[in-house]
């Protein structure tokens, strides 16, 4: 159906993408009706395609990052309840409760996922788009600039975009005065629930060629990570894969389905 999906404005486009059940949770349709992707896409931006944005690198077709945001959901809204909590459309919203969520974006590129995940968190959350292409994150943060909205998610710092290997996850101390510092080892140890490390979710928008354990050990208990990765015996063929780590620290790992990425390498030398 995505092919289907494309339309003529960004609300036709999720409208679209709601019908054809490319998007299925109405808090997510919602987060895509505030996020317009034309700020983001420089070409074709209501098409439900991959388009280029530079340094060989693509914004994803709306309904992957459709499936993507659903997959974290669980993970993504705020936790108040310290019993069972549901949301709508979601029937156990997962992590400890009033721990402010800490979300990672690999491979941020146009900044329009990480957007959309900021739309989810709360006030509380923190939106990491981490990239290894200096020019893409300061692409990310044009782009996002262009709302009233984006603009007081990077001035609050509830986003951030930063540059590093995404291999190796990210962490960064407290960078200004009433915002936190975010990422690094999970830590259940920690003093206070803002001090705790590691990320609620995790997204990888580039292909791996494994499961990188530094990755692993930055979800938090619970946590979960969506991941496309080469597979080990044909590397022409990538996966989705989604890792989960429970209350007690244990992990699941599960293979979803088949996809085409952009690798997840170093960022080019320059010449």
């Amino acid at each position: 159906m995505a092919w289907r999906s494309s339309g003529t404005s960004n609300s036709e486009l999720v409208e679209n993408l709601w019908r054809n059940k490319l998007i299925t949770n109405p808090l997510v349709k919602a987060a895509f009706l505030k996020v317009d992707r034309a700020h983001y896409a420089p070409s074709f931006p209501y098409e439900d395609s991959p388009q280029p944005i530079g340094h060989d690198a693509t914004i994803s077709a709306p309904h992957m990052h459709a499936n993507a945001v659903e997959t974290l959901l669980p993970f993504l809204l705020p936790k108040v309840d310290e019993g069972p909590q549901s949301a709508e459309g979601v029937s156990k919203v997962l992590g400890q409760a009033g721990r402010p969520r800490r979300v990672l974006d690999i491979g941020s590129g146009s900044g329009y996922l990480t957007h959309v995940l900021a739309e989810l968190v709360g006030e509380t959350g923190v939106v990491v788009g981490l990239e290894h292409i200096p020019d893409l994150k300061e692409l990310g943060e044009r782009n996002m600039a262009k709302s009233k909205e984006g603009r007081e998610l990077l001035e609050s710092g509830r986003v951030r975009f930063r540059v590093g290997d995404g291999r190796k996850g990210w962490s960064e101390p407290s960078p200004a005065d009433a915002q936190p510092g975010v990422g690094g080892p999970a830590d259940a140890d920690a003093l206070t629930k803002h001090e705790e490390g590691g990320w609620d979710a995790i997204h990888v928008g580039a292909a791996a060629v494994e499961l990188h354990e530094a990755l692993v050990q930055q979800l938090r208990s619970p946590g979960r990570m969506f991941i496309p990765v080469e597979d080990a015996r044909d590397r022409w063929e990538q996966y989705i894969w989604t890792v989960d780590k429970d209350e007690e620290g244990n992990i699941k790992k599960q293979k979803l389905y088949g996809v085409r990425y952009v690798p997840l390498t170093d960022a080019p030398k320059r010449r």
